[in-house]
């Protein structure tokens, strides 16, 4: 009986024997590749979902859509066939998650509630804002104003920015440091010696 397990067709459990006798060839297939993949499965929900309270629920989804899938036809491989399967309800989740309801909309709309839209005046200072941040970017010297848009508009970090322009991440942490002070003194600097004169 050693080497033997519990889903070895011809064990001595009657019961079990008629069990596996009356499983198709689908069910057979799915308990030998797909379940073993559980802790698989659960690692690439780990590292890839938000709420770890949903992983199990995640994985029973995977499970029901790769055996719906089955019936239709046998994958080659099961494991890229999980995985894939389980990277795309990842991904039909996090564009349903981002969808506003209709319902949603209408429902504020009833309520009469004012849309909070800029008024012309909020406008004009914005416009003049980002004109006088745009100059003062353009005053910066370019390495310095390549680090800032790369780190503050693109959102790079320091690591990537550092391999981008060809330097160390200490030069790149200089460059942002003297970039956002001269950034603040253009911006801000007239302000506050205002404040600052009797």
């Amino acid at each position: 009986m050693a080497g033997k397990t519990h889903l070895d067709p011809d064990t001595r459990d009657p019961q079990f024997a008629d069990a596996a006798l009356a499983m198709s060839a689908l069910d057979l297939w799915f308990i030998r590749e797909v379940l073993p993949l559980e802790a698989t499965l659960n690692q690439f929900f780990r590292r890839n979902c938000r709420n770890r309270t949903d992983i199990a629920d995640l994985c029973q989804e995977v499970y029901a859509r790769v055996y719906e899938a089955a019936q239709r036809q046998l994958p080659d491989r099961a494991r890229p066939f999980v995985l894939a399967t389980a990277r795309n309800l990842l991904i039909n989740r996090a564009r349903r998650d981002q969808v506003v309801s209709v319902q949603t909309v209408v429902d504020l709309e009833a309520l009469n509630v004012a849309i909070d839209e800029p008024g012309p005046d909020r406008v004009v200072i914005a416009r003049d804002t980002l004109r006088r941040l745009q100059l003062a970017l353009d005053h910066l010297p370019e390495r310095c104003r390549e680090a800032v848009i790369l780190k503050r508009i693109e959102g790079l970090s320091c690591r990537d920015i550092a391999a981008r322009m060809g330097i160390s991440e200490n030069t790149v942490n200089r460059h942002l440091t003297d970039g956002m002070c001269a950034l603040a003194n253009n911006l801000f600097g007239e302000v506050l010696d205002a404040e600052r004169e009797p």
